[in-house]
């Protein structure tokens, strides 16, 4: 387990640099989940680390295989400075204790509830998981593991979670893409959502 995290967090600092601070988080019956801040020019990206350390396992299967099974950290991207974004510290965590917690695999297209803002004044209250790949590339493991992915987080306001629930996570994104979203921007409002 601590191998992996290693190898995670030594990926994260290839990709997006030094993190200039950390944050840990426990939940009963939980394994630790690290936050990471990593600042590159305007931009503010928070990585989980941990989430990685066990596989997710289908909420179907009667035990859980302790090494073979998707395995995933949550990346959050933000503009610097616009709001109090670091409060989404805790947020990240809960929604990286997700699999653990809620024996669910956490895969792109998927949407993740807080509950609650994201961050004090935060539009948002739940995110679209996205395609890995991007931002940094996937970590292969040893065999028989599965490689880590790192998701990118898109925060959704309400009418987009419930819009997406009905379209679909890849209308949503064309939605966003075709009205220029900046889906960075701490305080942007809701993409219009009206049918052409």
């Amino acid at each position: 387990m601590g191998e992996v995290l290693a190898l995670v967090e030594a990926r994260l600092r290839t990709a997006l640099g030094e993190p200039d601070a950390r944050a840990a988080v426990t939940f009963l019956g939980t394994d630790r989940i690290e936050v990471l801040r990593f600042v590159d020019g305007g931009l503010v990206r928070y990585a989980t680390l941990g989430m990685s350390a066990r596989p997710m396992a289908d909420p179907t299967a009667v035990l859980a295989d302790p090494v073979e099974g998707p395995r995933a950290e949550l990346i959050l991207t933000v503009r610097g400075g616009l709001a109090d974004t670091d409060k989404v510290l805790r947020p990240l965590a809960v929604l990286a204790a997700t699999p653990q917690v809620e024996g669910v695999v956490v895969a792109p297209g998927a949407s993740l509830d807080v509950g609650e803002p994201l961050w004090p004044g935060a539009p948002f209250g739940s995110v679209l998981v996205a395609e890995s790949g991007g931002l940094v590339e996937d970590l292969e493991l040893d065999e028989p593991m599965d490689p880590v992915r790192f998701l990118p987080l898109l925060p959704m306001t309400a009418n987009e979670a419930a819009w997406k629930r009905v379209h679909g996570a890849k209308a949503l994104e064309e939605r966003w893409l075709d009205r220029g979203t900046d889906l960075r921007d701490p305080l942007r409002g809701p993409v219009g959502l009206e049918l052409d």
